[in-house]
């Protein structure tokens, strides 16, 4: 029996609506690799897992969260206090699984109450065996990784956990503490085949635009894509093809796009050497490209930018974007640890191949620390953003920018014609 059957039967057997969900459920701790360590209990799945411990600080959208590509090999902390009461539903999903190595709750919810519900959250982190933790302070850990910066991390309990660690005793942490040490970091982790699609498979136009030849053909490269994002080209009448990652330029080719799009996923840009190298034949056929996230990083490495890791990455629907061609400001959803470094203030030939792709411009910076969000290309038809214009979860003020695309490319489409003709 499961921690969430448990806590149904004491609702049954007492007839009470409050039960404490806290009675019987295993002991637990987070260790980080630098040797700090709270107690709380086991939430989910009981066991152990490891990964880079980051936060999120959306208030809504736990379940997108949760099945975000992109949250590979990662922990997340909530630092909203209540989880769980919206509980889950076949509905928002952005992908067919569960991805976060682990999660990290305050007060897990005693029950869904949501008249979207289909069950309960933590049925299904234990049906997916997802560890997890409850009951501990999120503040103070969250505080610390602000402080530290993400670091390698472990959830422990059940048999998982030394004598002792559950009290924070100093020789079990240690002992916890070198497991943490031993896993893999963050830094130069190359993940896409891990998120990646196995095989290519087509969205169709959908809403208005359905059983209607469609406005534009794109082929999508599934570098961990959330499944709103080529909802949303549908909607708008675009035929999306998602190729894996694996993919080459003749097969995206193959469907005769009028663009190319590169989406969100884990792991560290400047491991992703082949998936640069296949965007840089991209730009060299002078097809339309749009990328988000993950697709942002890759296109700044593909011009010959650098990247580096944040010290804690901007994760939740809450981050103010400046857009400098507007001066509009756009509240925004963000998951990312790392960012393009290019300058800032003005447009520069992109240092690749002494200028191969002419030049760029920083489009959005970040209004809490100046990263870069967004950038495009001046001579060629490609520009990207750091952020989640999809918005799932999250504000919907930047969804203009799958309208741009599409204008993009339907513009290139029109001039390529006329240069044939």
């Amino acid at each position: 029996m499961n921690i969430a059957e448990q806590s149904r039967e004491i609702m049954e057997n007492t007839g009470s609506k409050t039960p404490d969900l806290l009675m019987d459920r295993p002991d637990a701790v987070i260790v980080l690799e630098d040797g700090f360590a709270l107690s709380g209990k086991a939430f989910g799945a009981a066991g152990r897992t490891l990964g880079e411990v980051v936060f999120t600080t959306g208030m809504t959208g736990y379940q997108e969260s949760l099945t975000d590509p992109s949250y590979h090999k990662q922990i997340l902390v909530m630092t909203a206090p209540h989880i769980g009461n919206t509980g889950m539903n076949t509905t928002d999903p952005e992908s067919s699984r569960i991805w976060v190595a682990g999660f990290v709750v305050r007060d897990p919810a005693r029950r869904a109450s949501n008249w979207r519900a289909e069950g309960e959250l933590e049925d299904e982190l234990v049906d997916q065996g997802i560890v997890g933790i409850c009951d501990l302070d999120t503040r103070a850990l969250t505080l610390h990784i602000r402080e530290k910066g993400a670091l390698r991390g472990g959830i422990f309990s059940a048999d998982s956990l030394p004598v002792g660690a559950s009290k924070l005793e100093p020789h079990a942490i240690a002992t916890l503490q070198s497991i943490v040490r031993d896993s893999p970091q963050m830094a130069g982790a190359a993940l896409t085949s891990e998120v990646t699609t196995d095989s290519r498979y087509v969205i169709a136009p959908s809403g208005q635009f359905e059983d209607k030849p469609p406005l534009a053909t794109l082929a999508a490269v599934d570098l961990g894509i959330k499944s709103r994002t080529p909802e949303i080209l549908a909607s708008l009448g675009v035929e999306v093809h998602i190729f894996p990652a694996s993919s080459t330029l003749e097969d995206l080719q193959s469907v005769h796009p009028d663009g190319v799009f590169f989406s969100n996923g884990p792991g560290d840009p400047a491991a992703a050497t082949r998936e640069i190298e296949l965007l840089r034949s991209v730009l060299d056929s002078g097809l339309p490209y749009f990328g988000i996230c993950f697709g942002n990083q890759l296109l700044g490495r593909a011009l010959g930018y650098g990247t580096y890791k944040l010290v804690y990455g901007h994760r939740g629907v809450n981050q103010p974007v400046l857009d400098r061609a507007t001066g509009k400001v756009e509240i925004t959803s963000h998951n990312h640890g790392f960012a393009v470094d290019m300058p800032l203030d003005e447009p520069s030939l992109t240092p690749y191949n002494e200028g191969q792709y002419g030049r760029a411009e920083v489009t959005h910076v970040d209004l809490n620390d100046n990263v870069v969000e967004g950038l495009k290309c001046l001579d060629i038809p490609a520009f990207s953003v750091q952020y989640h214009p999809e918005a799932a979860a999250g504000p919907h003020d930047a969804s203009h920018l799958f309208t741009d695309f599409l204008n993009l490319m339907l513009t290139h489409r029109q001039s390529t014609q006329r240069g044939n003709n």
